[in-house]
């Protein structure tokens, strides 16, 4: 079993404590991170992902809770004795070195060798195409230009967990694109272990092998990008994770002779046979009676007979289209992979597949089953 090498233990931070607003910006969160495995902290701004980053990486202290790195707690640890390495978004060089003396300041503080140091400065700079600047100081360097410099400095350490701090967000897509790649190669090869905090999904399912999807400072699930996709666990991780989000339609629950109905607004229903949800799926939407019904715009399909809807827009993309249509009385959108010809207004024909629907909890969100197998 792979060991694990960072484990946080119902950490809690809360700013202004003893003032009269306290923030409560990260509340009881807990998870792991085993040894060569890329985590992300995803979510939107203000969801608490930085301050854990910074939790960790000593910059923040801790309210309440614990951190082990390596077999060992480090809550109470100043930064220099973690032996953490972190990309910050702010980039924080240092302005009167250049880039080269920057990306090789920790090495040559901890006393490696000149020759050794010099060949992983100019590794890591072809990597992160930055080698044609390593004379320059940061005064002279772009946004995107001093974030790879950043970058480099992080990843260039020997240490125990790296944590980077929206490592891309100040590069142009093509060259985030291609990098992604190459880094994730990077930190593979050589088994490092490593925090991402970002809010871009495309970014956070191209690196991480898990990622933790967080909101209002609550952890609301940890997995890999194909659980989050698939088997969200509560309706906000279903309608976070997913680009077009997740259509979220209100049922009402019925039974039929040998089926299950979900009764939409505007006199529309989905009627599934009994074999096409498990008797436990079945009898736990039942038992509500009142739920919310999810479907992947790339699950539903566009037909010439089924569940009547109205065009509203109709955008290619370049590789697809998305279809937002007038259905059960809210606005919902259909993904096509080929170019569809519809203009605002038109009468159109939807399909879904029990296998496509995700069920959840109307009153607390959380998952009840998906694809017809209970959650």
């Amino acid at each position: 079993m792979t060991p694990v090498t960072l484990q946080l233990e119902r950490i809690d931070k809360v700013y202004n404590p003893r003032g009269s607003r306290p923030v409560h910006a990260v509340r009881a969160m807990s998870m792991q991170l085993h040894k060569g495995e890329i985590g992300a902290l995803l979510g939107s701004s203000g969801c608490g992902k930085t301050s854990t980053l910074r939790m960790i990486a000593g910059f923040e202290s801790v309210s309440n809770g614990t951190i082990t790195l390596s077999g060992r707690a480090i809550q109470d640890e100043p930064p220099a004795r973690r032996n953490v390495a972190m990309a910050f978004e702010g980039y924080s060089l240092y302005p009167p070195l250049t880039v080269r003396e920057n990306i090789a300041f920790a090495l040559k503080a901890r006393g490696r060798d000149p020759d050794g140091t010099s060949a992983k400065v100019k590794s890591i700079a072809e990597l992160l195409e930055i080698d044609d600047i390593l004379e320059r100081r940061p005064s002279a360097l772009s946004g995107g230009q001093q974030q790879r410099a950043g970058l480099a400095r992080s990843l260039v350490r020997d240490a125990d967990l790296y944590l980077l701090d929206e490592p891309m967000g100040q590069l142009e897509p093509r060259l985030r694109a291609m990098l992604r790649g190459r880094i994730k190669h990077y930190i593979k090869e050589r088994g490092l272990t490593v925090i991402l905090v970002t809010h871009d999904q495309t970014e956070a399912n191209a690196l991480a092998d898990r990622i933790a999807v967080m909101e209002d400072g609550v952890l609301q699930q940890f997995g890999s990008p194909e659980i989050l996709r698939d088997r969200p666990a509560n309706r906000f991780v279903g309608a976070f994770i997913g680009e077009p989000p997740m259509n979220l339609l209100d049922a009402d629950v019925e039974a039929l002779d040998g089926g299950i109905r979900f009764a939409l607004a505007g006199a529309v229903s989905l009627d599934f046979r009994s074999e096409a949800m498990a008797p436990g799926a079945r009898d736990a939407a039942l038992a509500l009676g009142h739920v919310i019904v999810g479907v992947r715009p790339h699950a539903l399909k566009l037909v010439r007979e089924g569940l009547p809807a109205r065009v509203v827009a109709n955008q290619w993309i370049g590789d697809q289209s998305h279809v937002a249509v007038s259905f059960a009385g809210q606005t919902i959108v259909v993904v096509e992979h080929e170019r569809v010809r519809l203009g605002s207004g038109e009468e159109v024909a939807l399909a879904v597949e029990a296998k496509d629907l995700h069920v959840f909890d109307s009153l607390n969100g959380a998952a009840l089953s998906h694809g017809g197998e209970l959650a």
